[in-house]
């Protein structure tokens, strides 16, 4: 959520801003509705302070024996009014909340401005792009020659998009997450384990609803709650309502979950087997910072997702993206890209994201220096996400006859060869 108070101080720098992420965006709704609030609030506060007042005199007047019924009137007069008017307050401060939800996080100004995810830009490179043998398979053939996965059961125990994996494939992926996992350890974060079920205010915390209330599952209508599209949203619920010491910042977290994603709207049709599912496992990454160490917690982040991949051996590039193809939250992301040579494409196994005071403006998460409480800066990325990282390596890491050899950094964790 972004602070009221600079919108209303700098409307149209901030409007500026706000397009070049969402050229839809208008403030006007929002300021309206947030001056009917502060009028009405400033109107509640004083007949509030008139009620404490009269309260005041027909106690003196009680005690000089004098008559009270007159002040008793007026009062009687006030508290209708304040009822009124509390009413009022409370329904603009709503309306106006509501309308600040829908606004994104701006981005930094030296992010490039485009909506047009082709303008993106490279920032790295790791490895030259492998060719493909002449007798390659994709991971879909690789799947079906090993017996790794099946779409077909996933189908028939819950619908499209909800793979089985068999034999080999969940030992290679959680050996792939332990790997991943003492790596971040190594370099300083902390390992959590959260629900994977949330409250709806835990999800508005994160930036998850109103936005994306399409895109996620919902579990209860009585009592609301989401199965995680992401442990960015139970980790940042964790600290949801906390005013840290300026001491004890900056904190990094990592966790392994699942997340379930409704991945509503259509995609790209050549997005086939593993690319795009509705449930899959991931490695993510959280820090909570003062602001002035932000730009450092996200270099961590990026530097400990990146080595993994340099771990693995794997071809992948950097991509700073355009201010059009962030995030919601963000306002800085850049997008970690492994090749994938069966889709003949790169895809993004981790987004390293700054979300600034955004998120923790909506969850109150916060930190005193001196005699300061301001809201601390969080950031997040997948460390990483699979399953597209598993299909990067069935896909680099096969022979001339289809035959798959994990990397030798998983070797610890499975004590066998070529499967």
């Amino acid at each position: 959520m972004l602070n009221i108070k600079h919108i209303i101080a700098n409307p149209k720098e901030v409007e500026e801003k706000l397009r070049k992420k969402d050229p839809s965006v208008t403030l006007a709704p929002l300021i309206s509705a947030y001056k009917e609030f502060a009028e009405t609030k400033s109107l509640y506060d004083m007949k509030k302070a008139e009620a404490n007042s009269a309260a005041k005199e027909i106690g003196e007047a009680v005690q000089k024996k004098l008559d009270p019924s007159p002040i008793k009137a007026r009062m009687g007069a006030l508290k209708q009014e304040i009822s009124e008017l509390e009413h009022r307050t409370d329904s603009f401060e709503k309306k106006y909340l509501s309308l600040l939800a829908q606004l994104p996080n701006l981005p930094f100004d030296d992010i490039p401005y485009s909506f047009d995810p082709k303008d993106n830009v490279c920032i790295k490179t790791y490895k030259d792009k492998p060719e493909k043998g002449p007798h390659f398979l994709n991971h879909l053939e690789m799947g079906a020659k090993h017996d790794l996965f099946s779409l077909e059961m996933g189908a028939r125990i819950t619908g499209s998009g909800w793979p089985v994996y068999k034999n080999m494939y969940p030992r290679i992926e959680l050996a792939l997450i332990q790997l991943m996992i003492n790596i971040h350890v190594k370099n300083g974060f902390e390992v959590i384990s959260t629900p994977y079920v949330v409250s709806e205010e835990t999800m508005y915390g994160s930036g998850q609803l109103p936005k994306f209330k399409e895109q996620v599952y919902k579990l209860d209508e009585e009592h609301p709650l989401y199965l995680i599209p992401t442990s960015e949203v139970s980790l940042n619920g964790i600290y949801q309502d906390t005013i840290f010491r300026n001491e004890e910042l900056p904190k990094f977290m990592t966790t392994f979950s699942p997340c379930f994603r409704r991945e509503a709207g259509s995609h790209g049709k050549n997005e086939r087997g593993l690319i795009r599912i509705h449930q899959f496992h991931k490695v993510e990454l959280f820090a909570i910072t003062t602001p002035d160490k932000s730009n450092d917690a996200f270099e961590k982040i990026l530097a400990s997702a990146e080595e993994v991949l340099q771990t693995l051996g794997l071809h992948y590039r950097n991509m700073l993206l355009v201010t059009g193809d962030m995030s919601f939250a963000s306002s800085k992301t850049v997008d970690i890209e492994v090749w994938l040579p069966g889709q003949d494409r790169y895809y993004e196994v981790s987004s390293i994201s700054n979300c600034t005071d955004f998120q923790a403006r909506r969850s109150k998460i916060r930190y005193k220096r001196e005699n300061i409480v301001e809201p601390v800066h969080t950031l997040n990325g997948s460390g990483l996400a699979l399953p597209r990282l598993m299909v990067a390596l069935l896909e680099n890491f096969q022979d001339s006859e289809g035959n798959f050899t994990p990397p030798a950094c998983l070797q610890p964790f499975l004590s066998l060869g070529i499967i």
